[in-house]
């Protein structure tokens, strides 16, 4: 029933627009003003009486690092399980912030306060500037009488300067209803400079009273989140169940993050302003709004990337140094529509169009265009979903994947010519999406193991998504021996630790055994390294 009303309440306010009118980025931001406003500068003041219970309950988190900024995050929720937070529907709370050179914080660099809007559901974003460049800082913030936990962060070199080696975390694909995420508790332990999510931050799908394969005993969940997502309020509420979990906090809190969605975090599968089904377009444009607009509110974004309507650009740009650069995807916002109605597929005319892409043009060519100008030693793609053709059987014609890059192969074949024009010696591609582990081999011609290796891949399993897994997938032996440029297949939950220097790059693949009950302990299934100027996966 409660899906039905959420349906009923889109298209109410579809037909509020034309279609032609909504397919403008004024129509789409006019489609979400039906469900929320932007602040207003003379907005009423919350009373810190407001502030009975603990505004702090999701934790802080901190992104997009910058040689001289950071991005300070945090999300007022005294009751986070209730809309609005258990928050006065208007007004704005004063937040204090400051970020300091030590954990105590006895030398603060910078300090200020912002407003936390109730249009926003009450979430700050700082962007903290004046900062030293590739230095550690810890930072807080402070509403009426509460404190919040410390997050601890650091700024990126300045671009040209001389870096020894960096490293950082791969994840993706945090289903709440399909375990628990030990893995973060790990990955928080863990020496990194910066965290990359490559997508599915949130599923859309329902969470009952027990959690799912969580099977909670000492708690039980509100009804309100044992439904699909479908307007604003919903995905609020969903951020809400994801970021209480203090495995996800503790990560946030020990590092600064670099994010960008893929499906779930709207709706799965979807391309452009196509949903699953192929529904109408209006309808669907308007609930890819709530889901930008909650994503944007719940991530340590800058606001550039605030989205317009059902717009949002969430592609950019981040150099660490002289060592590399990263170009971060969005692989859903401007995609086609998967070939041949999805799935796994014979490969044919309507997937292999030139016409098709996964990126949009305009991303495309920013695309390109950065790795001409690019000086780094290493040029790195954190995007979403398989890059590296991936057979599903040995024989000579096999079905591929409509929703990867298999599925829009002239797309990929534009990507590694520009890798080639640019002379890129050092090309590196992180991806999420499948729940498992893969490492690959970037192949000139994917068909020909002969061919020039143009680069390697690293593909992340999920920190929960298909629940326990297996060290073997039933398809392990089909796959491997299907796809020659695939060096490892691994089918656990966990993450990938990514180390950068002068000479190699190093992936560590780290697993563990269970999700659907907590705590369990980690591994690491396997290492791999590929040497600069000489590309191709070597195990260690």
């Amino acid at each position: 029933m409660a899906h039905d009303s959420h349906q009923q309440a889109i298209r109410a306010a579809a037909a509020r627009l034309g279609r032609r009118r909504f397919l403008t980025v004024t129509g789409a931001a006019a489609a979400l003003a039906f469900t929320t406003n932007l602040p207003s500068a003379h907005a009423a003041q919350v009373s810190p009486r407001a502030l009975a219970d603990n505004p702090f309950t999701l934790g802080v988190a901190s992104g997009d690092p910058l040689p001289g900024s950071v991005v300070l995050w945090t999300r007022l929720a005294p009751r986070p399980y209730e809309p609005g937070n258990g928050l006065p529907e208007e007004g704005t709370v004063k937040v204090e912030w400051e970020i300091a050179r030590d954990e105590k914080f006895t030398r603060v660099a910078r300090r200020g306060t912002t407003s936390a809007h109730a249009e926003f559901n009450y979430t700050v974003h700082v962007d903290a500037s004046g900062l030293e460049p590739d230095r550690v800082y810890w930072y807080r913030f402070r509403a009426g009488n509460w404190t919040s936990p410390v997050g601890r962060t650091r700024t990126t070199p300045v671009l040209g300067a001389k870096v020894r080696d960096v490293r950082f975390g791969l994840v993706s694909c945090q289903a709440y209803h399909d375990g628990y995420f030990t893995a973060y508790r790990h990955l928080a332990d863990e020496d990194l400079d910066a965290v990359f999510h490559v997508g599915d931050y949130q599923y859309e799908y329902a969470v009952n009273s027990v959690g799912g394969a969580r099977k909670y005993t000492d708690r039980t969940l509100p009804a309100v989140f044992n439904t699909e997502t479908m307007t604003l309020e919903d995905y609020r509420l969903r951020y809400a169940l994801y970021k209480s979990d203090e495995d996800l906090q503790a990560a946030h809190a020990a590092f600064p993050w670099f994010v960008t969605w893929d499906d779930h975090e709207t709706e799965n599968n979807y391309a452009d302003d196509i949903d699953e089904n192929g529904g109408p377009s209006d309808e669907f444009l308007i609930r890819r709004a709530a889901a930008y607009r909650a994503y944007w509110e719940n991530m340590p974004l800058r606001m550039p990337q605030q989205p317009d309507g059902a717009d949002m650009r969430l592609y950019r740009r981040f150099h660490y140094g002289k060592l590399a650069q990263f170009d971060i995807l969005d692989t859903r916002q401007y995609r086609s529509n998967q070939a041949y109605g999805d799935g796994w597929q014979y490969p044919g005319p309507e997937s292999e169009d030139p016409a098709r892409t996964l990126t949009g043009s305009a991303q495309e060519r920013w695309l390109l265009s950065g790795f001409q100008s690019s000086t780094a030693t290493w040029n790195v793609l954190p995007q979403q979903v398989t890059f590296s053709q991936r057979k599903n059987t040995t024989a000579a014609r096999s079905q591929l994947s409509m929703d990867s890059w298999d599925g829009y192969p002239a797309s990929r074949e534009r990507i590694l010519a520009g890798v080639e024009q640019a002379g890129l010696e050092n090309f590196v591609v992180l991806t999420g999406d499948v729940h498992v582990h893969y490492a690959f081999d970037i192949k000139k011609d994917f068909d020909d193991p002969a061919s020039r290796t143009l680069g390697v891949e690293f593909v992340g399993t999920s920190i929960s998504s298909g629940k326990d897994g297996a060290d073997k997938p039933a398809n392990w032996a089909t796959y491997m021996a299907a796809n020659p440029h695939m060096k490892f297949y691994n089918g656990r939950r966990g993450y990938v630790t990514l180390s950068l220097d002068e000479e190699r790059a190093r992936a560590d693949y780290k697993t563990v055994s269970a999700v659907t009950t907590p705590g369990a302990p980690l591994t690491t299934a396997a290492s791999f390294v590929s040497e600069a100027g000489n590309p191709g996966l070597k195990q260690v």
